[in-house]
């Protein structure tokens, strides 16, 4: 059920098969985390997004994360992701006047193992982006298993021990620009490394910290988890880095609500998830964790409407404030996102 870019296929027909009316629909969401693309046999664009916000959620505004689209064709290597970051800033304009602001902050590509070369690009950046040029995101995630992949192409091993990415990732910081990390829970040492060396630098953690159930983790959930869990802690006791909660519906996560008859309710997923979830939120508190929707990555798994149900039935038992922080108010402090017309300020 794989599409040829290695994720779980998209399959509408599948999704319909289940259907939930949004809980508590008046709760303000930005949406911190989604990619936007037009590949082979898959186009998620504006209208796809704006068509999955606009289920019953209440999506005020979303973040783009890179994702390797859009890039020009020619020019130096380390030029090409201007083409993302410009594409993404045109898209944000379309948005604009809409009720959910599209792409207000946009997470690029510049590669960090420039070092000190990094200061113009991401200058650069930031012109493209027409003002909502918030991060980075290099691309880490790297397993030697063949077994735990996310998308058909693993970057090679290494970018996080290049002492180049450390001036680099120096260099984001001295801009206010915030650094994202898709990593495996085995690569969490070195991220929390990166973190301690930048202090001043504010990393973003992606998808509960890349928990592994595949390759040599499959059928060892509770060693795997027992070891992610200790990882997910010590990167919590640092005061710069904050983590996104989601990213779970991928395949490298183990779960497989993909291979059945019908889609998986809200309430299983927040059965399956709340481990993952209360762990990171007790251990970075809800100021510091944010969720995210990864669409349409996660999108093979579960529907827009549906994912965000049950991350409300997760953050059930949170006061108004911690609810607050956990749907917007984390995300629109971290990525330095405007106020959200509406928002309730015990958020911010």
């Amino acid at each position: 059920m794989l599409n040829a870019h290695g994720q779980i296929a998209i399959r509408e027909e599948w999704l319909s098969l289940h259907r939930e009316a949004a809980l508590d629909p008046a709760l303000p969401i930005l949406d911190p985390h989604h990619h936007l693309w037009d590949r082979p046999g898959e186009r998620y664009l504006l209208e796809e997004l704006l068509a999955d916000a606009g289920t019953g959620h209440d999506i005020r505004a979303t973040v783009f994360v890179q994702c390797g689209a859009m890039y020009r064709a020619d020019g130096p290597e380390a030029e090409r992701s201007l083409g993302e970051t410009a594409f993404m800033a045109g898209v944000a304009e379309a948005a604009a006047g809409g009720r959910t602001r599209a792409c207000a902050g946009i997470v690029g590509f510049v590669d960090l193992t420039l070092g000190d070369a990094v200061a113009p690009l991401l200058e650069r950046h930031r012109e493209a982006a027409r003002g909502r040029f918030v991060g980075v995101r290099n691309r880490i995630a790297w397993h030697p298993s063949p077994a735990v992949r996310s998308n058909l192409l693993s970057p090679p091993p290494g970018p996080l021990e290049d002492p180049r990415f450390v001036d680099g990732a120096r260099r984001l910081a001295g801009a206010g620009l915030v650094l994202d990390v898709w990593a495996y829970q085995t690569q969490l040492p070195l991220v929390r490394a990166v973190a301690q060396a930048v202090p001043e630098l504010t990393v973003v953690v992606d998808h509960c910290g890349g928990p592994l159930g595949v390759g040599p983790f499959a059928g060892r959930p509770r060693e795997g988890f027992d070891a992610w869990r200790r990882e997910v802690r010590a990167l919590a006791a640092l005061p710069n880095v904050v983590m996104k909660l989601g990213g779970l519906a991928m395949e490298v996560g183990g779960f497989a609500f993909h291979e059945g008859a019908a889609p998986p309710d809200s309430a299983t997923l927040a059965a399956a998830w709340r481990p993952h979830v209360e762990t990171c939120v007790e251990a970075f508190g809800a100021h510091r964790c944010m969720f995210e929707s990864n669409f349409p990555v996660d999108k093979g798994m579960v529907s827009y409407a549906v994912l965000w149900n049950a991350f409300k039935r997760l953050a059930a038992g949170a006061g108004a404030d911690e609810r607050g922080a956990l749907f917007s108010g984390t995300a629109r402090q971290t990525y330095r996102i405007s106020p959200v017309i509406g928002e309730d300020a015990s958020a911010r």
